[in-house]
């Protein structure tokens, strides 16, 4: 389900935001979590026993990294990884491998007979002709940073299945971010005080949040959707246009990339923010920077942050030796560019 559709606006947000006032506080979290589940069904039913596979490893990882100590504690957090890693590695970048190794093979004069992702049956289990699950890059970075906060005892293991099941699938921010930390988030959902989620219907803060829901969908339908038009007629007819067109539709496509993206992140933010819970920024006016170190700590921040705290700094950061700072800040953005998109336009697009 997408936010700019009428399903969203004229059924699920008005009847999940009411319920949820109506109910006893006890119940919200329950009702949050269905409506989660209707929300991410509506793409592919299917695809919800992938993401029932991963909350369910690293809800029990996370419990067993809490509970063990030395070289154990460490062996559950790689088996966490490990699972969620190759999940988004079979589905996200499946095709991509299969496709070079492929090539490689036919460049050698050898064959090379593996079938596609979507010539997959699973013993007609999932059906040929699949596509990636939506959303999956974002909530298996969302879960892993569960995983390694425990393990670091940033985070206290969370005992309730439900309440962390709700902390990966919580629609607003489940299909495009923000990629929420747990400190966050899943401290808003245990705010409890023995009455379930608490939060009350207060006039001003749901205005705010119904006003920056409607912010993010003129920045989606009316500034993203308008550029669109001018930029997909150039771009895919570019032998046609002399350079006055090519720089316009580039210029576009940066506001194109930027109302879609942000507007909606802000749809997110403003219904999470009605029912009175706050994500975190993912977009501080980027254009506006002064360098392009600045631009990485105001586009995407919630992924940019991602990577510096669980790969950049594990690396070594900038207290090593200067190559190998070169070469820390290197790795983050290849693999950035990978996870953008399984293709070699991002992986070249992360090196430059």
């Amino acid at each position: 389900m997408l936010f700019n559709s009428a399903e969203f606006c004229l059924l699920f947000f008005p009847l999940v935001t009411g319920l949820y006032f109506l109910l006893p506080k006890n119940w919200r979290w329950l009702l949050l979590l269905l409506a989660s589940c209707w929300f991410y069904m509506a793409f592919v039913p299917l695809f919800i026993l992938i993401l029932a596979f991963t909350i369910g490893v690293d809800f029990v990882a996370g419990i067993a990294i809490a509970r063990s100590e030395g070289p154990r504690r460490k062996a559950y957090l790689v088996a966490s990884i490990i699972a969620n890693v190759g999940v988004l590695a079979v589905f996200k970048y499946w095709d991509f491998l299969n496709g070079n190794l492929t090539a490689l093979f036919a460049g050698m004069g050898l064959e090379y007979h593996v079938p596609k992702l979507h010539e997959w049956t699973f013993f007609g289990f999932l059906p040929a002709g699949m596509v990636l699950p939506i959303g999956l890059s974002f909530h298996t970075f969302q879960s892993l940073s569960y995983t390694i906060e425990v393990y670091r005892k940033h985070q206290p293991a969370e005992r309730r299945f439900g309440t962390f099941a709700l902390y990966v699938m919580f629609y607003p921010q489940l299909v495009a971010g923000p990629i929420e930390r747990p400190a966050n988030l899943l401290n808003q959902l245990n705010a409890q005080d023995g009455q379930g989620i608490r939060s009350d219907f207060e006039y001003a803060r749901v205005v705010l949040g119904l006003k920056q829901m409607l912010w993010g969908f003129f920045k989606k339908l009316v500034i993203a959707d308008r550029c669109a038009v001018l930029v997909d007629e150039v771009y895919g007819h570019t032998a046609h246009y002399g350079a006055a067109s090519l720089t316009l539709a580039t210029a576009l496509f940066a506001l194109q990339i930027y109302g879609d993206f942000s507007g909606y992140t802000d749809i997110a933010l403003g219904a999470a923010r009605v029912m009175g819970f706050n994500l975190m920024v993912n977009f501080r006016t980027p254009y506006r920077s002064a360098s392009i170190s600045e631009f990485w700590g105001r586009w995407h921040i919630s992924l940019s942050s991602w990577f510096r705290d669980y790969l950049y700094i594990p690396l070594g950061g900038n207290r090593v030796a200067k190559w190998r700072w070169y070469t820390n800040l290197f790795i983050v953005f290849l693999v950035s560019g990978l996870w953008h998109g399984a293709n070699w336009t991002y992986v070249i697009w992360g090196a430059m």
